[in-house]
């Protein structure tokens, strides 16, 4: 029965084999390399969304296979080992998989969970000490529990919140996504009057006690006008209240005139210029009182004077809306888990799920040894331990059945002769932790190139177009911009493919901020050789005038530019700039009826000798390369 069971199971796994082959067959062959049809439709339908004109695939494939040859040569010429190759593609590889490098069930349900919260509003009171006093606030709430302290009274004592120990701990609606999250949850995890788990905030140890709880109101969008009062004295006070009180008869008696008002006379500066408006915002956002008024005023209504410890407000509230469907909120909660450290728990979620699939765990028994394996080595952490260390064959971690040992480890942490050994078994655990971690992450990776055909189309396509940038830019690109023989020679062989349509003026014009200094430099200039380059001749003047000169090399036919129309061409002498150039003439001019030299069409004779070196290179490619196509898979393309 085992080996019926055996036969079928194999008979099964090839079945998948060849299903999953012919799901994805190989389409072409180069230079030995597969490439199998996703790939190459990927590629097409991608090309094609880019082009005003669609290709046909017969078109499309010849662009394929040269496509495919360049990246087989940078792969012969060792692109693809380089240091710069790999740091770029490994960082594109890297933030590319992010996405997929999380546990999106753990993801939705924090969303959901953050949503739910949304749906209600939670008042609550609390007491907070700082984060080094653990054993008070144990204290504080076994106390307040066995009935021996009343909550409002330790707030008052202890709470280092000074606004709401006044009021006994009161502190307000909490407002989700705006609190630190293990604050917000153990607030919405625990019941109404009860007391929450001591919870670290990261602001500090936080007695949570609920008060009330109710459906959320969702949000308001209201414009305010503000007469400050807060420290200011009894006079002043006064004054302010017949202010807003003949703002506000004015406002009731013609509403549009609110946003003027609030322009012109609130000292609230942020809303002010802004008409008065605040916006949307939920409850909990505004200080008490604000927050009330706020909400139980009609939409379009303007609320009478009143006053918050700022001062003196009047509200006019211009639209209300609810909570709304997890999908509206979507996105304005996952931006506020990205922003907060639990954004990280999709991800470990996602890598001790990994850990499980490859056996990778940290040997705790031999991290306890290297204590004793230390001690008779130093008390220090200085280059000679270190370097004992990193001889150890000690095995700290396995990851998918391959040891790695202390001496892999150690060699990643500095020497420092500042640090004893005391805390080396902790950094080699944490060093060993973050290995593991990565090489878990390289596994799963690879995994997905076999199960996600998005990136792995992606991944390739990256890789592939370093590879092809290195490769050009080698054989054509940077070639043709550095080879000046090779340009010349190519000018000089076609010279007939260039010509002009009217005669041209080449020069040199030299600049100078007077007469004198423009004298001395051409006659300087006329001391040198005329066979100088441009570069050097340029290089030359700069030598002995630094930048009391400025120098072009010009080429341009009439009508084509004032200065040269003017040197050369009989125009009107163009109005000098204002500026330190008001003197200038050409040095060597002359008028000429075609180019000399490759230099006088640059631009054209660069593109022309690209073009014939690609060329080039592609027939030795088609030469060196063999390419295989398989035309009944070909018609498979979508």
């Amino acid at each position: 029965m085992k080996k019926q069971l055996t036969a079928a199971g194999i008979a099964c796994a090839a079945l998948l084999a060849v299903t999953a082959k012919n799901a994805d067959p190989v389409l072409m062959n180069v230079a030995g390399k597969d490439v199998h049809l996703s790939e190459f439709e990927y590629l097409f339908h991608k090309n094609n969304s880019q082009q005003a004109q669609p290709q046909t695939i017969d078109d499309y494939v010849g662009m394929f296979v040269d496509y495919k040859l360049k990246v087989a040569d940078a792969e012969a010429a060792g692109i693809d080992t380089t240091a710069a190759f790999i740091g770029e593609y490994t960082q594109f590889r890297d933030e590319l998989s992010e996405p997929y490098m999380r546990d999106d069930a753990v993801l939705d349900s924090m969303v959901q969970q953050a949503y739910d919260h949304m749906k209600e509003e939670l008042f609550v009171s609390h007491i907070m000490v700082p984060s080094d006093k653990e054993g008070l606030i144990d204290s504080l709430r076994a106390a307040i529990i066995d009935g021996s302290a009343e909550f409002e009274d330790v707030a008052r004592k202890y709470s280092v919140d000074k606004g709401s120990a006044k009021q006994g701990g009161r502190m307000g609606y909490v407002v989700p996504n705006r609190f630190p999250w293990e604050f917000e949850k153990a607030a919405f995890d625990t019941p109404v009057g009860q007391l929450s788990p001591v919870v670290n905030s990261g602001f500090g140890l936080h007695i949570i006690r609920p008060e009330s709880r109710r459906p959320a109101r969702g949000e308001v969008n209201a414009e305010h006008i503000l007469r400050v009062t807060r420290n200011a004295p009894d006079s002043v006070k006064v004054r302010q209240k017949q202010i807003i009180d003949s703002i506000y008869n004015v406002v009731v008696a013609d509403p549009s005139k609110f946003e003027e008002l609030a322009r012109q006379l609130s000292e609230d500066p942020g809303s002010g210029r802004n008409g008065g408006s605040l916006g949307w915002f939920g409850p909990g956002v505004m200080v008490h009182e604000f927050d009330s008024v706020s909400f139980a005023l009609p939409v379009g209504q303007i609320s009478k004077p009143f006053t918050t410890a700022f001062g003196w407000h009047i509200i006019k509230k211009v639209d209300e809306r609810g909570v709304g469907s997890l999908a509206d909120n979507k996105d304005k909660i996952l931006k506020a888990i990205e922003n907060s450290p639990r954004s990280n728990a999709p991800r470990q979620a996602y890598l001790d799920r990994q850990k499980k699939i490859y056996n990778a765990s940290i040997y705790k028994d031999n991290i306890a040894k290297i204590g004793d394996i230390v001690a008779p080595l130093g008390e220090r952490m200085d280059s000679s331990l270190m370097a004992s260390l990193s001889m150890s064959t000690l095995p700290i971690y396995t990851v998918n059945g391959v040891d790695y040992t202390l001496g892999e480890v150690a060699s990643t942490i500095a020497p420092s002769r500042s640090r004893g050994v005391k805390t080396l078994p902790l950094e080699i655990e944490n060093a060993a932790v973050a290995m593991m971690d990565g090489k878990v992450f390289d596994l799963a990776r690879e995994e997905l190139v076999k199960t996600e055909p998005d990136y792995r189309n992606l991944v390739n396509e990256y890789r592939d177009g370093i590879l092809l940038f290195e490769i050009s830019n080698r054989n054509v690109w940077d070639r043709a911009a550095k080879d000046k023989a090779g340009l010349e020679k190519f000018f000089a062989d076609n010279r007939n493919n260039y010509k002009w349509d009217a005669p041209k003026f080449k020069s040199y014009v030299i600049f100078a901020s007077g007469d004198s200094l423009l004298n001395e430099a051409l006659n300087y200039a006329s001391t040198l050789s005329a066979d100088l380059a441009p570069a050097d001749f340029t290089k030359t003047m700069r030598e002995r005038f630094g930048r009391e000169i400025k120098i072009e090399r010009v080429i341009a036919a009439k009508g084509e530019n004032a200065i040269t129309d003017y040197l050369a061409f009989g125009g009107a002498k163009p109005k000098a700039e204002a500026s330190r150039w008001s003197s200038y003439a050409a040095f060597g001019g002359r008028i000429i009826d075609a180019p000399e030299e490759a230099a006088d069409v640059r631009g054209a004779v660069v593109s022309d000798y690209q073009a014939a070196l690609e060329k080039d290179w592609l027939a030795r490619l088609h030469k060196m390369y063999p390419v295989k196509i398989n035309k009944k898979v070909l018609k498979k393309v979508k």
